[in-house]
């Protein structure tokens, strides 16, 4: 009997480890919106390549070589994420430039295909940078991954994927659209996420 029930014990917890491992953990997108980005904040590093970001550690010049790569360096916050460390890119194949609001990508690795990893986009007002659309870095094709970007000053708006455990890495459940209010402070502009809606 006591057998029997160190058995049933050790199924029990080994069946949650299982479930454990099973689930993806909780997104920025499923908790209330925090003020992540600051006035005056200086353009983040990227994020280190390898074992800690699950890629191959791999050098940017490789990483520009293998994807045959022509990264924007023209614009004042292109240069800015490019001497930060990070390989810019436009979202999309599209520059997102409107008024004096300029939105860049930057990421730090590319998978197989050639699609950004440990990646983020980030926000210029003035050739000043204003912050990241995400608070973690992303990587394509897993959940919370961003994809359309609009900018309509003094809005921006941004579309990222909603992945389920079930959901084939080319179709996610559904998608999620953040606004960002750009605020013109004294001490520095700065995006910040004030609303988060299923899109239509």
């Amino acid at each position: 009997m006591q057998r029997l029930a160190l058995l049933t014990v050790t199924l029990a917890a080994l069946t949650f480890s299982f479930v454990s491992a099973q689930t993806a953990p909780q997104s920025w997108l499923d908790r209330p919106l925090a003020n992540w980005n600051k006035a005056g904040d200086r353009l983040p590093a990227p994020p280190p390549s390898g074992a800690k970001s699950g890629t191959k550690d791999e050098s940017r010049e490789s990483i520009v070589n293998r994807c045959k790569l022509t990264p924007p360096r023209s614009t004042a916050a292109e240069k800015a994420v490019d001497d930060a460390g990070w390989i810019p890119f436009w979202n999309f194949d599209q520059q997102l430039l409107r008024d004096d609001v300029e939105i860049v990508g930057g990421m730090r690795v590319a998978d197989g295909m050639c699609r950004p990893a440990s990646y983020n986009i980030f926000v210029f007002v003035g050739g000043r940078f204003a912050g990241v659309l995400s608070p973690v870095p992303m990587t394509s094709r897993l959940d919370s991954s961003s994809g359309v970007v609009r900018v309509q000053p003094p809005a921006v708006t941004a579309e990222f994927a909603r992945y389920t455990s079930t959901d084939p890495l080319c179709c996610p459940s559904s998608h999620v659209r953040v606004t960002y209010r750009i605020d013109r402070s004294p001490s520095g502009p700065v995006a910040i996420a004030t609303q988060v809606t299923t899109r239509p």
